[in-house]
């Protein structure tokens, strides 16, 4: 209760604060072209209610805008060979259907949730307008590990709810597609939504914890790729360059297109080391060898 009073506390001060460029500058420093256009964002506004706004939008755009080269590609005859589930069409209501879902829960679910993190993420050690923005080898070796923490989390919580109940009241919405198209990636429960969600923020906070602080710049370009990351993984396409034929670790639409299609293997969502330490990718393996048979015939 003490540490829910300490956040409750931050939020009201927060929600009574404005930005002033002038006090996040330090004497002396001139800020860089990309350090003044992010500081400008938040000047004489509130820096949680902007952060949100920044956050959601952002979240859209990058949402929706990876999913339509994937779309483009199902009108596209060229490129529909590259469909891995050719025999299952996605339809204008299957598409209608998802994203009624999808905008409930961004502005409902997620937008919520949004607004919660900066309170939180600050007492971690977050920083948003402090100067100076963070380096390109900085930004890399976290969002690295951030991707390999979330890889992690997803993995263990994925298999979990593959567990008999959990599979039939939550997860079993998110296989409602078993031929996922890239708008699908966040087409889920609610509760599922919140519970894998947690790998994505956590990774930072955890960061902040054991080894230091991290920029809000930092976390918008991570939670930018994650989502670049989920919707090729859901796009249905698995095209000669694709990642994963260039980085064999790299999961991508191949891995997990199979785990829609089967239900069973392939929990991980970023790299396929996790599942091949733990021997849930053989029923995958399995299916791969029986097509390569089929080719050489």
């Amino acid at each position: 209760m003490e540490q829910l009073d300490i956040v409750l506390q931050n939020v009201r001060g927060m929600l009574n604060e404005t930005v002033s460029i002038a006090d996040k500058i330090p004497a002396g420093y001139t800020p860089t072209w990309a350090e003044s256009m992010w500081l400008s964002l938040f000047d004489g506004r509130n820096e949680l209610l902007t952060f949100t706004a920044l956050a959601f939008l952002m979240h859209e755009f990058v949402y929706f805008g990876r999913y339509l080269p994937f779309l483009a590609c199902d009108y596209i005859p060229a490129l529909r060979k590259y469909k891995i589930q050719e025999n299952k069409p996605v339809t204008q209501e299957m598409k209608s259907r998802c994203l009624r879902s999808l905008l409930f829960s961004h502005f409902i679910i997620e937008g919520p949730l949004m607004l919660g993190f900066l309170p939180i993420a600050k007492l971690a050690g977050i920083r948003t307008t402090e100067m100076p923005l963070p380096g390109w080898t900085e930004m890399l070796v976290q969002i690295a590990v951030f991707f390999v923490l979330e890889d992690f989390w997803h993995y263990w919580i994925h298999r979990l709810f593959h567990w008999g109940p959990l599979y039939r009241r939550v997860h079993k919405v998110h296989h409602e597609f078993s031929a996922p198209f890239g708008m699908t990636a966040e087409y889920a429960h609610p509760l599922e939504t919140i519970i894998f969600g947690q790998g994505t923020i956590g990774g930072p906070i955890l960061y902040c914890q054991f080894v230091g602080s991290v920029h809000a710049v930092t976390m918008f370009a991570w939670i930018w790729l994650r989502l670049f990351q989920a919707i090729d993984a859901h796009s249905g396409y698995d095209f000669p360059w694709s990642l994963h034929n260039f980085l064999p670790f790299w999961a991508g639409a191949d891995h997990h297109d199979y785990h829609h299609a089967a239900f069973v293997n392939n929990f991980a969502s970023s790299f396929r080391w996790w599942d091949s330490i733990f021997g849930t990718d053989a029923k995958y393996h399995a299916h791969k060898a029986r097509l390569a048979a089929k080719k050489t015939e």
